[in-house]
């Protein structure tokens, strides 16, 4: 079973994640953030993850903290369950419609993190949530993970939609990035034949 469990406690947010990549989309998830809270279990249920999270930020300041640190505990656990990343796709890619909105999201499991993020979300603020913050989520996971994360908006008008787009789509192309190549189970996808 390729699952993790992580604790990570700063003077800034204190988080508890147990995740497992094999999982059929099950969660609970606690941040703080009501529309981030319904952004990752987008996130989790099309990519077919299992995560339990909870997340106790400086939420009084504002959601930086929370996003930034929660996607760096979400992506250092899927690090630590991929191990030596052997036998994965490594590439994964979707094209999620969601209503007038269109978003591109991209992955390659390279052992370099870099997030390439292309919006336009006309709201500044989605609840309690900076729309900002969707970059700064992205980065974050792209750095822990080891990644080359895109995404890039094609069509869309309204925030809320925008936004989803990003997070199901990224759940889909991660969960083909992260799936077995039947034809070499047990390979490392990189003719360096490391990756990390």
């Amino acid at each position: 079973m390729r699952k993790a469990q992580i604790t990570r406690n700063t003077t800034e947010t204190k988080i508890d994640m147990q995740l497992q990549i094999d999982g059929s989309g099950q969660q609970t998830i606690d941040t703080k953030v009501g529309f981030f809270d319904h952004m990752l279990e987008l996130f989790v249920r099309h990519g077919r993850f299992d995560l339990d999270l909870t997340v106790d930020g400086d939420v009084h300041v504002d959601a930086h903290h929370t996003v930034e640190d929660a996607a760096i505990v979400i992506a250092r656990g899927f690090s630590e369950a991929l191990g030596e990343r052997r036998g994965i796709f490594r590439y994964g890619s979707f094209h999620l419609p969601m209503d007038e909105a269109l978003v591109v999201c991209a992955i390659d499991i390279s052992g370099r993190g870099m997030a390439v993020v292309d919006l336009t979300i006309p709201a500044e603020q989605i609840g309690s949530f900076a729309t900002e913050l969707v970059e700064e989520f992205f980065v974050a996971f792209a750095r822990e993970l080891g990644a080359s994360i895109h995404v890039h908006q094609i069509a869309g008008k309204n925030s809320h939609h925008i936004v989803e787009a990003c997070f199901k789509g990224f759940g889909r192309a991660l969960a083909q990035a992260v799936a077995i190549d039947p034809t070499a189970p047990d390979a490392i996808p990189s003719t360096k034949g490391t990756i990390l």
